[in-house]
């Protein structure tokens, strides 16, 4: 179960922005924020917002912001209304593109997302146009550290995992999307400790970009991640070393 390159593809596709920290939060706040319209502000019973939290933690953010923005959603009567759209489109040489965004104004992220696309030379698609490139999949990332394999692996598979990668200093599993809240769970349960864990797409196929094409669709990635309704940025690009 282990011997698959998919997560260094992630890893070289998907810029999680650690520099840009407040941005992060920002965006968390509102997947925090949707979480807590439709299940509620007690992760206890609210499994979407206990994965939220986790994913907050992981990125570093303060408990006093997590909470802050708990009781933001809770409180807003008039509150802000979040959808999520997944935009398609083709970059650069080709490049698959997968956009997830979270917005309060529909029209405004439509025309931010087209114009990057026109602007780096791509083209946004009909739905289903690139998602067939992907796989919509689980990935938890555990940190070695004295982790066994056998132990992962039993945990992993107990808990409905498809697949078991293992890097050099740590164990990625994959698994179907609706197996994100079991899965974190149990390995928390088991002591062992998720560096971060998240539904993801990723790619079935790649593409490998050198020199001039690598830097002309990493910069389109760069600025579709720095607009604030723009959650997640997955292509088929492969970055060579």
């Amino acid at each position: 179960m282990s011997g698959h390159s998919k997560w260094h593809n992630i890893q070289a596709t998907k810029n999680k922005m650690d520099a840009q920290r407040g941005k992060i939060f920002t965006k968390i706040g509102r997947e925090i924020a949707v979480a807590v319209k439709l299940g509620g502000g007690d992760p206890n019973t609210n499994s979407r917002l206990y994965d939220v939290i986790a994913k907050a933690k992981q990125n570093n953010m303060p408990n006093d912001n997590i909470q802050r923005s708990i009781k933001k959603a809770m409180g807003e009567t008039s509150a802000q209304n979040y959808d999520a759209i997944t935009y398609e489109g083709y970059g650069p040489h080709g490049v698959a593109f997968i956009v997830e965004c979270l917005t309060d104004n529909r029209n405004r992220t439509a025309a931010d997302v087209r114009h990057l696309f026109d602007k780096f030379g791509g083209s946004l698609g009909t739905t289903g146009s690139v998602t067939f490139m992907f796989n919509h999949q689980t990935v938890i990332v555990l940190a070695k550290e004295n982790l066994a394999e056998d132990d992962v692996m039993m945990v992993a598979l107990d808990n409905g995992a498809d697949d078991i990668q293992t890097e050099e200093d740590s164990f990625v599993v994959f698994a179907a999307p609706d197996k994100l809240h079991a899965l974190s769970k149990a390995f928390e349960e088991a002591g062992m400790k998720v560096a971060s864990s998240e539904v993801v797409y990723v790619a079935t196929n790649t593409s490998l970009m050198e020199g001039a094409a690598a830097e002309s669709i990493q910069k389109l990635i760069d600025a579709l991640e720095d607009l604030d309704d723009v959650q997640e940025v997955y292509t088929n690009a492969e970055f060579a070393e």
